[in-house]
């Protein structure tokens, strides 16, 4: 994975996202979850594309169920994208890159 891309778990979810000083993209994925795995050089790619403005990283939902039942997490992937410590908006299921970049800017404007 992309050394830009953050690893996000239950231990570390509250200081590295919710209290991050930017923006934060959460992509919630499992390792059997065919369509996760399409959207992991996507989401690499955007992390490299947004670094430094946006803290973008993924979170498997297996071994941190904690985060996924907290933010109602039923079907994967979804991405949270998180501002000031807040959902401001929501994708659940496989997106392309330029409509997750679109949402990112969005986020940024």
């Amino acid at each position: 994975m992309s050394e830009n891309l953050h690893t996000f778990t239950d231990a570390n979810f509250d200081q590295d996202v919710l209290k991050s000083a930017t923006p934060a993209i959460v992509d919630f994925w499992a390792e059997w979850c065919g369509p996760c795995k399409m959207l992991i050089p996507i989401v690499e790619d955007l992390a490299r594309e947004y670094d430094g403005k946006v803290k973008i990283g993924k979170l498997n939902v297996d071994e941190n169920p904690s985060s996924a039942s907290r933010y109602g997490v039923t079907s994967i992937p979804t991405v949270l994208f998180i501002k000031n410590g807040k959902i401001a908006d929501q994708q659940i299921g496989l997106l392309t890159k330029n409509a997750l970049k679109a949402k990112i800017d969005r986020l940024l404007a």
